[in-house]
């Protein structure tokens, strides 16, 4: 596989910030105590009524120019198929995007593509107000470069094309037993990459990616607040556990812990917060099965063949105590921060969220992260994250699913994919976005830092990865206008930064589009778009910049 081929072709969108829910449930729940209720719950609080069901077709020309280094041009015509679900009530909630693309080419083949893309999240009462059940699920495709990282570029082709999937479904328990709340969560996911082409680095290594995971999510928590059972104090109990098993050389991630959680309010809006528990959190894995010169074998899908019969190494092994302590401040029902400072994971750890909606036309959110997972459980915890209540955001051109959405919570995002290493890491980071409604016009700008240590056990073809660090920062900005009853206009730019330290790369990326869309009758919908995108790698000697057009039909039945 060339280096240029395996340019990521990652949608713009997934590039975004995180607003409404932490990417890291299990650490967040580990941490504080909290289940997250407002991305956990989703839609089983609404109080609105809502049934949308829009299946439609499309029919689109599309020209796609590189206009360096080379001059390729590829002419294709795009169909699809697809339908929009939201679905509410009082105590469920339900949205699908789902869409299906055929790519025909003229004179090449490798534009000719098949692509299921989309993503859905529900939740369903058992018992309203106490017990339900959820379950989402996610499709997509992408494009890695040679160093296992993600970015930008809009041509996907069949010979570089790579496919990520994850799903998963459980109960969702929050109760009151007297003066004692009590909520848990039990959740079992599948996650699965993959990639059409074997991956190598600058060195011509193999880039062990992932292949698939399941996950498995439980908590449960008891507790009661101030001024209930005892004056002024409030406490609760935490148990809880995540585990997610890599198919790469057999890899095991466990974050197993219990926790005791105090809160002392110093006001009607400000309260001190701290906790101390026991955690287990444990890493390991197997070699590579190797030849008779001791070299490691490669499958034939381009990843190392385990050797099932060697013994489990740990790479990371921490079992002791955890702490943290911090302030809660809720002056209103609008404005809402908590941050912490403690120990975790053997080391220093900061972590907290901040949002700020001061209107239904504005809102804020801050989020900062902490947590040890593999790839799949990064996808699983996002997917978990959403609202039952969101719209989904396609990249205009491809009509990729890229993994923004907007919802009634605000902005979210599935993940950021960062690096699809099959590596177990400790991801830290931040994520903030800002969305403004005026009039007929939404603007949405977000930002974010992502930082992943990897784990490796000594000894195995992995080990080269331990203590290496792979980072991103991402900024994206987008404008939707509404023209008249009948138009509408959507721009946005974005910049992403990927410094893949282990292979001494950096790539960057930067790119915008515009679209626009005309009613022509009730149904029927003339499209216009264009999207330009520039790729700089130290993995090329050149860099590349593609200029990419459509026009086109929809019909909403």
């Amino acid at each position: 596989m060339s280096l240029r081929s395996a340019i990521l072709a990652w949608p713009l969108a997934l590039m975004a910030t995180l607003a409404a829910a932490p990417a890291w449930a299990q650490q967040g729940q580990a941490q504080n105590g909290s289940l997250g209720q407002g991305a956990e719950q989703g839609a089983s609080g609404t109080q609105r009524s809502e049934r949308v069901i829009q299946p439609y077709i499309e029919a689109s020309q599309v020209i796609s120019a590189q206009l360096s280094p080379g001059d390729d041009v590829l002419t294709f015509t795009t169909v699809a198929v697809g339908v929009d679900i939201n679905v509410q009530g009082r105590n469920s909630g339900a949205a699908i995007s789902l869409r299906y693309e055929r790519n025909i080419g003229y004179d090449n083949n490798s534009v000719d593509t098949d692509t299921i893309s989309g993503v859905a999240r529900g939740t369903l009462a058992l018992i309203p107000n106490a017990l339900s059940f959820e379950a989402g699920a996610l499709a997509s495709r992408t494009r890695v470069d040679a160093g296992g990282g993600t970015t930008v570029n809009p041509l996907v082709r069949e010979d570089a094309e790579s496919r990520f999937y994850s799903l998963y479904a459980g109960p969702s328990l929050n109760t009151r037993l007297g003066e004692v709340d009590v909520q848990g969560v039990g959740r079992i996911g599948y996650n699965r990459f993959e990639n059409d082409a074997l991956l190598t680095n600058a060195q011509g290594q193999p880039v062990d990616v992932f292949d698939d995971s399941v996950t498995y999510l439980g908590q449960v928590r008891a507790g009661f607040r101030p001024d209930t059972v005892l004056p002024v104090v409030g406490l609760a109990v935490t148990a809880g556990g995540f585990q997610e098993d890599i198919a790469n050389l057999d890899q095991r991630v466990r974050d197993l812990y219990v926790r005791g959680d105090v809160t002392v309010p110093v006001s009607p809006t400000l309260a001190l917060v701290g906790g101390v528990g026991y955690e287990n959190v444990e890493i390991s894995s197997r070699d590579a099965l190797r030849d008779a010169d001791g070299d490691p074998v490669i499958g034939n899908d381009g990843r190392f063949v385990t050797d099932s019969s060697s013994p489990r190494i740990i790479a990371f092994d921490v079992d002791g105590l955890l702490w943290d302590v911090g302030v809660m401040w809720r002056p209103s029902s609008r404005t809402s921060l908590e941050a912490r400072v403690g120990e975790r994971y053997d080391s220093t750890t900061y972590y907290g969220t901040f949002t700020y909606a001061p209107s239904q036309r504005s809102a804020f959110a801050l989020n900062v992260y902490d947590g040890v997972t593999g790839f799949g459980g990064l996808l699983n915890n996002s997917l978990a994250g959403l609202s039952s209540d969101f719209e989904a955001i396609r990249n205009p051109v491809t009509g990729d699913f890229g993994g923004l959405v907007n919802g009634s919570e605000g902005q979210s995002i599935i993940g950021g994919l960062g690096s699809v290493r099959s590596a177990a890491f400790r991801g830290r980071g931040v994520r903030a976005s800002y969305q403004r409604k005026i009039g007929r016009t939404t603007a949405a700008l977000g930002a974010g830092y992502d930082r992943r240590t990897f784990s490796a056990a000594p000894g195995t073809v992995l080990a080269p990865l331990d203590g290496l660090t792979d980072e991103s920062y991402y900024v994206i900005a987008g404008v939707d206008r509404q023209i008249g009853q009948n138009a509408s206009l959507s721009t946005n730019a974005y910049i992403n930064w990927f410094d893949g330290a282990s292979d001494g790369g950096d790539v960057t990326a930067i790119g915008g589009s515009a679209a626009y869309s005309q009613s022509l009758t009730r149904r029927l919908t003339a499209r216009a778009a264009l999207a330009i995108d520039y790729f700089d790698s130290e993995f090329t000697a050149e860099d590349f910049a593609f200029a990419t057009a459509l026009v086109g039909l929809r019909y909403d039945f």
